[in-house]
Formats: C-alpha cells, sequence, structure tokens
C-alpha cells in the first residue's frame, strides 16, 4: 500500500517563506481534506508535491513508499502513482481532449520491455475512455474538443477528474477541485472522485475552502492549514465546526 510522508517541509518562492514545517502522511485508500484561508499555502503544497520547478525546499522532505522524491521531476513523479488536479486548468487549443489523454496514458503505462514509449491500443484506450466519460455525465463530442479550450468551470473541472479516472493514480491532490462550479457539476464530480476512490482504492488529498464538497465526498481527515503549516487535525465534524466558526483554532 502507497504511503505519502510529508516531513517537516519548508517551502519559499522568490525569497518568500510560503509552508514552515508541514508535517501530513496520506495512506493509499484514505481521504484526507486540507482546509485554511487565502494564502496559507494550500496551493503551494499542491505545486511542490508534483516538483513545480519555482518553489524551493528550504527544509525537510516528501517520501513516496520511504523514498525521497524531492529530485524527481513531475514525469517521474506521476509514473509513481502521484497526480495532480488543477485548481487552474491549463487550455491547449489545437490539441483534443482524446489526444491529449492518450498522450498522457501512453507515457504512464506504454512502454513496451525495453522501456521505449509505445502508443496504448486506441480501441481499448476508446473503450476505457468511454466508460469514464459516461460515469461522469460527459458527452462522447467533448473527447473532441481543443483541452479546455473554451469549457466553462464545471467542463473544466471535470476534464481533471476524468484525466484521473483514465490515469489511476496511487495517490491524487485535488486543488479546490469544488471552485468554479455549479451545484449540478460538484455533484457528478463528487461522485466521479468517490467512484474512483472505491474502485482503485486512491489516496485522495482534497483541498478546498468550504465543506459543500466535503457533503458528497466524506473525508477521513480534516486538517486546517495555516500560515503554511498544519495547525490542527480531525475527523469529518471538523469541517461543520469550521463552517461555523471559521478558522480559529484553539
Amino acid at each position: 500500500m502507497t504511503k505519502l510522508e510529508i516531513k517537516n517541509l519548508h517551502v519559499s518562492i522568490e525569497g518568500k517563506k510560503i509552508l514552515n514545517g508541514l508535517d501530513l502522511t496520506v495512506k493509499q485508500g484514505e481521504i484526507h481534506a486540507i482546509m485554511g484561508p487565502n494564502g496559507s499555502g494550500k496551493s503551494t503544497l499542491a505545486f511542490v508535491l508534483m516538483g513545480h520547478p519555482n518553489y524551493k525546499i528550504e527544509q525537510g522532505d516528501i517520501l513516496l513508499d520511504g523514498k525521497s522524491i524531492l529530485k524527481m521531476k513531475p514525469s517521474e513523479r506521476a509514473k509513481l502513482g502521484l497526480f495532480l488536479a488543477f485548481q487552474y486548468p491549463y487550455s491547449i487549443p489545437g490539441v483534443s481532449v482524446f489526444n491529449f489523454l492518450r498522450t498522457a496514458y501512453t507515457s504512464l503505462y506504454g512502454q513496451t520491455q525495453d522501456k521505449k514509449e509505445k502508443m496504448v491500443d486506441i480501441l481499448k484506450f476508446s473503450k476505457s475512455l468511454a466508460e469514464k466519460m459516461k460515469m461522469l455525465k460527459i458527452n462522447s463530442e467533448f473527447s473532441q474538443r481543443h483541452l479546455n479550450d473554451g469549457f466553462s468551470g464545471g467542463e473544466k473541472k471535470k476534464t481533471e477528474i476524468l484525466q484521473m479516472a483514465m490515469l489511476n493514480p496511487k495517490i491524487a491532490i485535488l486543488d479546490e477541485t469544488d471552485s468554479g462550479t455549479d451545484v449540478d457539476a460538484m455533484k457528478i464530480i463528487s461522485q466521479g472522485i468517490n467512484e474512483i476512490h472505491k474502485e482503485n482504492k486512491t489516496g485522495i488529498v482534497l483541498i478546498t475552502h468550504y465543506n459543500r464538497i466535503l457533503n458528497y465526498v466524506k473525508p477521513n481527515f480534516v486538517h486546517v492549514m495555516v500560515n503554511g503549516k498544519i495547525v490542527k487535525s480531525g475527523g469529518a465534524e471538523l469541517a461543520d465546526s469550521i463552517e461555523a466558526k471559521g478558522y480559529e483554532v484553539s
């Protein structure tokens, strides 16, 4: 069972300290919600976990199954089973959703024995993609649209979860997946997260400002993040307390 360990992590960007000794352990199959006010470092944590080069690790370590991943490229981390759903997904005009996902899938699962990349069988991939799109209530023609080009907020977030469903990560970091979505889209996205978690035992790190998505995706643990570190942890009831009282921590 995969285990992600963040130990005493201190991170800065352009000389500004963002994370200040953050500790967190996430096991495959668990759902962790990270909540906190704007500027607390939640998105920084997501980027650092996937190896964004602009952030400087000043102290601490990130371990995946006991092995440090700090020197690994984002692609290497992805091959080990890490996945990030962006708060603000990128648009790529000219590249269809289908081709993007097939290329991403091939980079993880399409290698031959001599480690040369070989595109996955298009019929098998198409069948799997159709099944995942149906789960997320996405129309079939959606896969031929250019990636996130002109998409609504809900469509962008559905595409991120569709990518997660296809790539089948061991640990997924979902950065404010509920932002920019209406109630109907959020329910569909939440259902998709739950299905992927149940089917694949994916570990989930769900970063959010509000507890509305936690009404549909039930966390095992809730953490409050303030000033770059986790200052309080508890069960799902902690999210209800935050909703009622804000981020004041005793």
